[in-house]
Parts: C-alpha cells; structure tokens; sequence
C-alpha cells in the first residue's frame, strides 16, 4: 500500500511537470538561460557526447569553455572522466594536448583559454577513462570562429537534437509516424530551429523535457485512461503551435514575437480558462 501510494505521488509529480511544459512549450525566448554559443557532438565512436559552451569570444581575454560530458544512453551528465584538451589555429598545434586530466562531476565549468587574435580555432578533447575504467582514446573537435570576417564565412556546426523525438506525444498517439508526432518535429525543424532565439530555447527546453518525460511516457503506456487523457490535454498546445505553420518567420523578433503569442495563448487555454470556470463555480455556490 505505502509503495502504491509512492508510486501514485511520484506519478502526479511527473504530471505537474508536464502540465508546466505544456505552459513553456512556446516560449522562445532570447538566449539568457544559455550561454550565447553551445556545440554537441559525439566522441568518435559514439561513446560520450561533448556538450561546448562559450559567450561570446573576445580576442586577448579569457573565454570560459563550458564543457559537459553526456551520456548518450541517458542524456544525463557522465561522472568520472579521464580528458585530455588541446587547440590548434589554422591546423597548427597552439596548446598541448595536455596531461590526462579527471573530472569527478563531468562538468568543467572553470576551463578558460585566451584567443589571441581572429581566425578559426580548433578545440579538441580526448577521452580516455569512464568511472575509473581505461577506454580507447576516443576524440571530438570542435570549431571555434573569432572575428566576424571568419564567423560570416564559417557554416555553424551542427547540434545533436537532445533526445530525437517526443516521448509524450509517441506514446500518446501510438507512433513516430503519427501526425501530430510529425507536425511538432516539422515545426521544430522548419521553424523553432531556424533562429538562434528558436535554438537557444530548444537546447534548454529539451533538458528540462527529457528530465520527466520518460516516467510520463511509460505511464502512458501502462494507463490507458491517464493516456487518454494526456491526449485530450495535448489537443489545444497542438492545436495553438500549428498557426506557426501559416505565418513566415524571417526574423528573431518575429519569433519572439510569435512565441510571446502563443505564450499568452496556451497560458489563456491551460490557466486562465479554468481559473474563470473555478472561479464562476464558487460564485454560484456562494450563492
């Protein structure tokens, strides 16, 4: 009974996430809850992802070089590593690679380098030990322009979609394939992912997504009636989010300003409609 009871709170602790996601689904906002450039990448062999985050670089002062590393099984961050780190300008070595290092929180939140000047920098780390245990040194590079002439002229790099897919809407409609599944990850990619305010928000989001979407999503599967319900829940976010596929975004203040649109919209739909509704229901009963 006490573990019914434990399972049952943890499940509607879940669901209170869920119900504040459905609230910031549409919020895309400008870059203040990251930092100003993030890059993700696997290790060479897919063992790690490297997570590389950096404000904006300033020839002759210091950058602070956010690194996680992330277990790609997981998406949480891998304690433990055994790292190695160099860079190189223009293919030539400038700095080490250096001795074997180790991190116990997987985080390196204090690794700092000065770019001396403009041109394209190579960041490269090395792996070689996971929970005190030697791999093969598996490696991940990663490039870093400095100056606008370089930045204007260099593709971004690509980053890894933290997850893949929505585990919630899946398990709700049955399959990838669905379309309302195919509708959000169009919207994402042709949308969201087209501006830097629209990226910024995603990487942030899917960390705060994948954090309680999985218990979700196996809730789903194992409750047909909490399903259905988390359908009919989904039903006007999806419903909101589609009018982003009849407007152009050009722009990173259309998309805020859509986004504080639809903010205000789903906030009217999931908050305000039944705040009014409890709201006329005491003053009847007052009455």
């Amino acid at each position: 009974m006490i573990q019914s009871v434990i399972f049952i709170y943890g499940g509607e602790r879940d669901y209170m996430k869920f119900l504040f996601a459905l609230l910031l689904i549409s919020l895309l906002i400008t870059p203040a809850f990251a930092q100003a450039n993030t890059q993700i990448l696997p290790t060479e062999k897919g063992t790690l992802e490297i997570r590389l985050s950096y404000d904006e670089v300033i020839p002759g002062e210091l950058t602070t070089l956010r690194t996680d590393f992330i277990n790609p099984q997981t998406q949480e961050i891998q304690v433990h590593i055994d790292w190695r780190f160099s860079v190189s300008k223009d293919g030539e070595i400038i700095l080490g690679p250096t001795d074997l290092l180790h991190t116990s929180e997987g985080t390196l939140k204090n690794l700092k380098y000065e770019f001396q000047e403009d041109g394209l920098y190579t960041i490269e780390f090395g792996v070689e030990g996971i929970l005190f245990q030697p791999i093969p040194p598996e490696t991940v590079s990663f490039d870093i322009a400095v100056g606008e002439a370089y930045a204007q002229s260099t593709t971004p790099p690509p980053t890894k979609d933290n997850g893949g897919g929505c585990l919630i809407a899946t398990a709700t409609f049955g399959s990838e394939l669905a379309p309302q599944v195919q509708q959000l990850r169009e919207l994402r990619d042709n949308k969201i992912l087209q501006t830097e305010s629209g990226i910024s928000f995603m990487r942030t989001f899917n960390e705060f997504y994948y954090s309680f979407s999985p218990a979700i999503a196996d809730f789903e599967r194992e409750n047909p009636i909490f399903k259905e319900g988390v359908k009919i829940t989904l039903i006007p976010m999806l419903t909101s989010l589609s009018l982003l596929n009849h407007v152009e975004i050009d722009s990173e203040q259309e998309m805020l300003g859509y986004g504080i649109s639809l903010i205000l919209l789903n906030i009217g739909m999931y908050a305000g409609i039944p705040a009014f509704g409890i709201l006329k229901l005491y003053q009847y009963r007052k009455n």
